[in-house]
């Protein structure tokens, strides 16, 4: 692999990394900063964001979701019929990390970062919500599809179960009595996101 093809990699990590950084926190009193027209022309390259404009999107998550589901729209109206050779995705895994076990439980990642658990504390338990990544090669036929999904534990336990809203997202109530951290250590740290069969 050349240096630039390990560097590109890096970015795209990076890139991701920063993004559910970016989605998952909360901030009080959050609104939308931004018309719709100013992000699409953003997006179709029409218009830049001035950095007064880009400053609200990254102050904003509320804001921030918003350009991503526009993303992903125009991902999914971009995106041709599907051939025979498009990735088809079959399913994804990861693990709870060791690291991820010494405070309470915000995030969980696939290993091939296309998919985020977050977790949210709610009236004393849990609500946890599935967000797709705008890069994964398949999300655009994903959003089109809407099939049934469903996250399982290591012990094959089901998470959570339903179809991606607009925003690539599906949220449920936490179905355990144990925390998350706690949970997913119990049947050995793994858990996986899969389709489910008609």
């Amino acid at each position: 692999m050349k240096e630039n093809d390990l560097n590109s990699t890096q970015d795209d990590l990076d890139a991701r990394l920063r993004e559910r950084l970016l989605l998952a926190r909360a901030a009080p009193g959050d609104r939308l900063m931004l018309a719709d027209a100013t992000l699409l022309a953003a997006l179709d390259g029409v218009r830049p964001l001035t950095p007064n404009e880009r400053q609200a999107l990254s102050s904003s998550p509320l804001t921030l979701r918003r350009f991503r589901q526009l993303s992903l729209e125009r991902h999914a109206v971009a995106a041709p019929p599907q051939a025979a050779n498009d990735p088809v995705w079959t399913g994804s895994s990861g693990m709870l990390r060791a690291a991820s076990t010494a405070e309470a439980l915000e995030t969980l990642v696939t290993d091939d970062g296309y998919w985020t658990l977050h977790f949210l504390p709610q009236d004393g338990g849990w609500q946890v919500i599935l967000s797709l990544s705008a890069e994964a090669p398949f999300a655009a036929r994903l959003l089109q599809e809407q099939p049934q999904l469903r996250v399982i534990d290591g012990g094959g336990a089901i998470v959570l179960q339903g179809r991606l809203d607009a925003d690539g997202e599906c949220e449920r109530v936490w179905p355990f009595a144990t925390a998350p951290a706690s949970h997913f250590q119990l049947y050995g740290a793994g858990f996986a996101v899969q389709p489910v069969a008609p």
